[in-house]
């Protein structure tokens, strides 16, 4: 039976696009009533996902499939909704909160349009995540592209406008490659539905399952760009450090979009059958030389911005290597690292601009580099914003010494959780297959000394910038700017103390991956509503 509670699903793609369309007609100098209607939209969104989440999570669910236009699959589009979709939906709306409160301090008002492009990126991410067609994935890709231009370009600088025409470039590219590749399985197997692809391959000929193969080599380019792996990761760095505080924040969800998707296409549809384990090696070895990449330029990053840059690489990099073992014990733990790295970096990238706001000349001495990036061509809306609060600079350094636990893995928090599990999991279950040990403990080793590189160079930054001159001035910031910070860290000690939970739902959630047919029957049983759709839509088999 068709309950109003399935409409949930489709929620998260329309309530951020109509509040979109709704705030193009608040006039921009009204920043207050935009940033209002903004902050109501994104709120409602994360209530949604919170339901989404405990109802996947619980032991009952939605009728998981959302037909658009009440038309069966393959002819119609699905919105398809699991455990693994429902973790990254909660992630996103949590980021975006986060950001979109931080942003209240000053940068919504840098430039026109900061909300309706925020709310535009949640279109793109939340469809990303929710759609069961190739073609609507790349519908969602390209929204969320689009709206990520905009809010890159957010601001001044020359820095910035020069790293967005770059990341503009790369990204257009990857666009290209995408519906190329679509445009290949199209042509090939005559359904771009993910469900009804699953269902055909198997039966291919040998010739089709080549061109199928290439179809998703060239496809699995535009979201390895998307990823940064290595050597297609040049742009992001650079990029992300020059994107404003909340926007860098929300960027730090963008590449695990493009983990998500390559996770999503790997089970359903390279689990099993001829083409089990296409790719496999090659995410291995590119998340193997992703991971040396990022952790070189770790400890290389004298500007904290490069810093967290380079760390976005070393978190996709670990999870490439972890796609490409394909173990589920392995993905378990990969998954809680996803979660966490992703929380530790946003806030890490909001907590750099208000750390930055305290050096003077004399601090910024050692860090002979940072002009060179151009970190020094940031101008603030206005001199001596916020306040400067009685321990301000003790809350700045809890928290950057938080970020430094995290980012490298030290125990007793999130970080080391989820990079333990996946350790173990490799060593106690020979996760590797037919690879030889020594290539397992090489894969254990690069792990161990990215989280080595993450501290040393976290260690470094810190004492410059805490105590390197004791004649720094304390960073004027605001409340609203503290609290995103501190909820995103806080959320990662509750990760801590819930390992035992977090690790059972992600267990759950691999073993619903790694049964496709699953998948497969949910979208093709999914139930059509009688006398609403069209007697085409009714003779497609949709009905019960």
């Amino acid at each position: 039976m068709f309950s109003w509670s399935q409409h949930l699903i489709v929620t998260p793609i329309l309530l951020p696009m109509v509040t979109a369309a709704l705030l193009l007609f608040i006039d921009e100098r009204n920043r207050t009533s935009k940033a209002m209607v903004s902050l109501a939209a994104v709120v409602l969104l994360l209530s949604n996902a919170i339901i989404l989440f405990m109802v996947e999570s619980g032991p009952n669910s939605f009728e998981n499939v959302y037909l658009l236009g009440n038309w069966a699959a393959p002819f119609g589009i699905v919105l398809v909704i699991d455990g693994l979709s429902a973790m990254m939906l909660l992630l996103t709306a949590i980021l975006a909160l986060a950001a979109l409160v931080f942003s209240l301090g000053k940068w919504h008002a840098v430039g026109a349009h900061f909300h309706s492009l925020f709310q535009l990126l949640l279109v793109g991410v939340n469809g990303a995540l929710l759609t069961g067609d190739l073609f609507n994935l790349f519908v969602f890709f390209e929204v969320m592209l689009a709206a990520s231009y905009g809010l890159l370009l957010h601001g001044t600088g020359t820095l910035r406008v020069k790293s967005g025409l770059h990341y503009i470039a790369v990204n257009l590219v990857a666009a290209l490659f995408f519906l190329i590749g679509v445009s290949l399985i199209y042509g090939t197997a005559g359904t771009l539905n993910m469900a009804d692809l699953a269902l055909r391959m198997p039966d291919m000929e040998a010739d089709r399952l080549i061109l199928m193969e290439a179809g998703a080599a060239v496809l699995g380019v535009a979201f390895l760009i998307k990823v940064g792996m290595w050597p297609l990761c040049f742009w992001l760095p650079t990029a992300y450090s020059a994107a404003s505080a909340p926007v860098a924040g929300m960027f730090a969800i963008l590449s695990k979009v493009g983990i998500y998707v390559i996770l999503r296409l790997t089970m359903l549809l390279f689990g099993d059958g001829p083409s089990a384990g296409f790719g496999a090696e090659i995410l291995l070895i590119g998340g193997m030389a992703t991971l040396i990449f990022g952790t070189i330029g770790v400890l290389a990053s004298q500007a904290l911005g490069r810093l967290a840059g380079y760390s976005v690489l070393v978190s996709s990099g670990t999870l490439l290597m972890v796609l490409g073992i394909n173990d589920g014990v392995v993905s378990s733990g990969a998954l809680l690292y996803l979660v966490s790295s992703t929380l530790t970096i946003s806030a890490f990238f909001m907590l750099i601009e208000l750390v930055e706001r305290g050096q003077d000349a004399g601090a910024n001495v050692l860090a002979v580099t940072m002009e060179a990036y151009g970190d020094g061509e940031e101008a603030y809306i206005e001199d001596g914003e916020g306040t400067a609060m009685p321990g301000t600079m003790a809350i700045l350094g809890i928290c950057f010494a938080a970020c430094g636990i995290l980012l490298a893995g030290l125990p007793p928090l999130s970080g080391f959780i989820s990079k333990f599990a996946m350790l173990s999991a490799m060593l106690g279950t020979g996760s590797i297959g037919t690879t030889p040990d020594p290539a397992v403990w090489a894969l254990i080793v690069l792990v161990i000394l990215s989280g080595l590189a993450a501290l040393i160079s976290m260690t470094r930054n810190g004492i410059r910038t805490f105590w390197g001159s004791i004649e720094g001035a304390v960073p004027r910031v605001l409340v609203v700017e503290l609290i995103p910070v501190m909820l995103l860290l806080s959320l990662t000690f509750a990760l801590t103390i819930l390992a035992g939970p977090a690790m059972t739902y992600m267990d759950t959630t691999i073993r619903t991956l790694s049964n496709p047919a699953a998948y497969v029957d949910a979208v093709r049983n999914a139930y059509v509503v009688e006398g609403v759709a069209s007697s085409d839509a009714e003779n497609a088999g949709g009905a019960p």
